[in-house]
């Protein structure tokens, strides 16, 4: 849910072929040093549902997730961000959206898998933008609604269940 974030979920399988995932992220920490501020703060919430064509925690699977997050961003440069001059200007606010997920996972040990996914999906924003990173006044309230990359993540699993390979 965001970089240099620490992450932690619980899944549970419905049937073999149908699990129920929800994760959280919290990231309280501001980068840099001085006047920088850089920061990406925030504290996300993401349920998903997944499809898994072969069995549960085995291969590919497909999932839709919802998301709701509050943040505080600014003096970062960051790649496909819904905000304008995230660099110069500081953005305080809430999200929530839904979207779409493919992953993969491997098995392995009995007790561990790696997964990585990938999700696109919608948000809606409301926010505070302020002229600088650390101070400033507020330039105004606003909203927006986005279209773009909703999960990127590699996750090392622990399986509490011992998993039967066939």
């Amino acid at each position: 849910m965001g970089f240099d974030t620490p992450n932690v979920g619980i899944e549970v399988a419905l049937n073999p072929k149908l699990s129920v995932e929800v994760s959280g992220a919290f990231n309280p920490w501001t980068f840099g040093s001085g006047d920088s501020n850089k920061k990406m703060v925030h504290l996300a919430f993401r349920p998903e549902i997944r499809f898994w064509p072969y069995e549960v925690w085995d291969g590919h699977f497909l999932g839709i997730h919802s998301l709701a997050a509050f943040y505080n961003t600014g003096g970062i440069d960051l790649p496909l961000s819904p905000f304008d001059n995230l660099k110069d200007n500081r953005y305080e606010g809430y999200a929530a959206g839904v979207g779409f997920s493919y992953g993969y996972q491997w098995y392995l040990a009995t007790h561990w898998n790696i997964e990585v996914t990938a999700g696109i999906g919608y948000l809606y924003l409301n926010y505070d933008r302020y002229e600088c990173r650390k101070c400033g006044e507020r330039l105004g309230s606003s909203h927006k609604h986005w279209l773009g990359p909703t999960n990127l993540g590699v996750s090392f699993i622990y399986l509490f269940k011992k998993r039967d390979r066939k």
